[in-house]
């Protein structure tokens, strides 16, 4: 399926092709993907046609994230602990695209209730990229982020705690949009960590990731932290014209002299970073450098890891195996509990939340959690004067394209940590961001990153509107490589 929603909406309106035919497409290119790449959690066969109305997404078929509640239909998070759960309601995010017409074909796998970078975590197998199966999609989106690039439909919903939707959609070569922090409610979205979790969508243009969360986003009296944007319309603000708007890239991550040991494929990827900006100010755009301390930017991960396992321990404390869950075995509710928990989880849950543990015991609390949020702080109120003088900050997604499934094969060098992490600073300071893919790297996709201020939605979207309008990486299909 290798249109847009656009496209798509104006066949089905003319009657060159019916929903039940985009549908049955769908499916059977799910099965197709699941059987070369391991993308889905649950594949809904069943999945039946709905009226074609004047709305973009009717009649369309999507996948939805295996964290998002959906009503009557299995949600696991890609985790053992929640393999047999089936709620009876559905998150607010999924109810709005079902009340638009929109049709879900599959639910799909991400690293275990979205913990990780990788698509290897989940309780289905690691899922692989469509460009190259030896490599890996990213995380924790990958499902979506693979099925998207592979054709199966035009989007699909992501959540988005650290980079989850943005760098999956950089390594496969698509768009990836976190928007303003709730702008889309969370409710119904498997908490991982409440501060930094979004709901937001990979899409194969920045039109579609446009239609898409118009149709998703708004005030919601089940998420106190959603707001009301019904007087944004980012589909409608969409006219491509940039001039006189100003962004600025960070030196410190962009510089290849500040790395000294960089691989090819990095020298390559800032290149073409440069080059993009550089092409992109004939818009009308004004692109500038600007500093940021070393060593705020060098704090990020850390940072990062202490916050999001902290708030991970905390909201998944209700995963017990007794409300909900396989029951685990023991001769009372804590020998039950601990099987449960032994048993379900993944080791790099199990990491997680002895880390978060240990950081918000009473005598780590100041040295480890407190400091990190002061850290957040900080970095959150470097981005803030960044915006009072430009519009948008853009960077180049992580350190190159995929990496390796067989992390042998990587080369990577330890000055690239922050260039890899850089994307949490959207989600610390709840920022609009979207990723697009510009260029490629031993013949793999890589992407860009435009981040702007809080509430600044029709604006981040209108600039990467107008730079994708500058390169051919428009709703792209995958194509996988051979090695010789």
């Amino acid at each position: 399926m290798d249109k847009t929603i656009e496209e798509l909406h104006e066949l089905l309106q003319t009657k060159k092709v019916t929903s039940a035919e985009l549908i049955q497409e769908s499916l059977q290119k799910s099965h197709e993907v699941e059987e070369k790449y391991n993308a889905f959690a649950t594949i809904l066969d069943e999945a039946g046609p709905t009226e074609v109305t004047a709305n973009l997404l009717s009649g369309i078929p999507f996948g939805i994230k295996d964290n998002y509640s959906t009503k009557g239909i299995l949600s696991t998070g890609s985790s053992n602990t929640l393999k047999n759960y089936i709620p009876f309601f559905n998150a607010t995010a999924v109810e709005k695209l079902l009340q638009a017409g929109a049709v879900p074909v599959n639910k799909t796998a991400l690293d275990e209730f979205g913990m990780g970078g990788t698509g290897t975590t989940a309780n289905t197998g690691i899922i692989k990229n469509p460009w190259d199966p030896t490599r890996m999609c990213a995380g924790s989106s990958a499902g979506s982020a693979c099925a998207v690039a592979s054709g199966v439909y035009p989007y699909a919903l992501g959540s988005d705690t650290g980079d989850s939707i943005r760098k999956p959609a950089a390594y496969c070569g698509i768009v990836g949009y976190k928007p303003t922090y709730g702008m889309i409610s969370r409710y119904g979205l498997f908490p991982f960590a409440s501060s930094l979790d979004h709901c937001g969508v990979l899409t194969r243009s920045v039109k579609d990731a446009a239609i898409v969360v118009d149709a998703m986003k708004g005030l919601d009296e089940k998420d106190m932290t959603s707001w009301d944007s019904s007087h944004i319309h980012l589909y409608n603000s969409l006219n491509g014209n940039v001039q006189g708007k100003k962004l600025c890239y960070i030196k410190e991550l962009c510089d290849i002299a500040n790395y000294p040991n960089a691989n090819p494929e990095l020298k390559e990827h800032l290149a073409n970073f440069h080059q993009v900006i550089e092409n992109f100010k004939k818009c009308g755009v004004t692109i500038e450098e600007v500093s940021v301390d070393q060593k705020l930017l060098d704090a990020l991960p850390s940072v990062y890891v202490i916050l999001s396992c902290a708030e991970a321990t905390s909201n998944m404390s209700n995963l017990t195996g007794i409300i909900f869950g396989p029951r685990g075995e023991g001769k009372n509710v804590n020998e039950m509990m601990k099987d449960h928990r032994t048993k379900g989880f993944s080791p790099l849950i199990k990491r997680r939340f002895v880390i978060g543990s240990y950081v918000l015991q009473k005598e780590n609390q100041e040295r480890y959690f407190k400091n990190a949020a002061r850290v957040r702080r900080l970095l959150v109120d470097t981005w803030k004067n960044l915006y009072k003088i430009y519009d948008a900050v853009i960077l180049p997604v992580a350190s190159g394209p995929a990496r390796h499934l067989d992390s042998d094969k990587d080369i990577l060098t330890k000055d690239t940590a922050v260039l890899e992490e850089h994307l949490q600073i959207g989600n610390f300071g709840g920022f609009p961001s979207i990723t697009l893919p510009d260029g490629f790297v031993s013949n793999l996709p890589v992407g860009i990153n435009i981040t702007g201020n809080v509430y600044d939605d029709a604006n981040v979207l209108n600039i990467a509107y107008a730079l994708e309008s500058t390169m051919n990486y428009k709703n792209q299909i995958a194509k996988e490589v051979t090695h010789e």
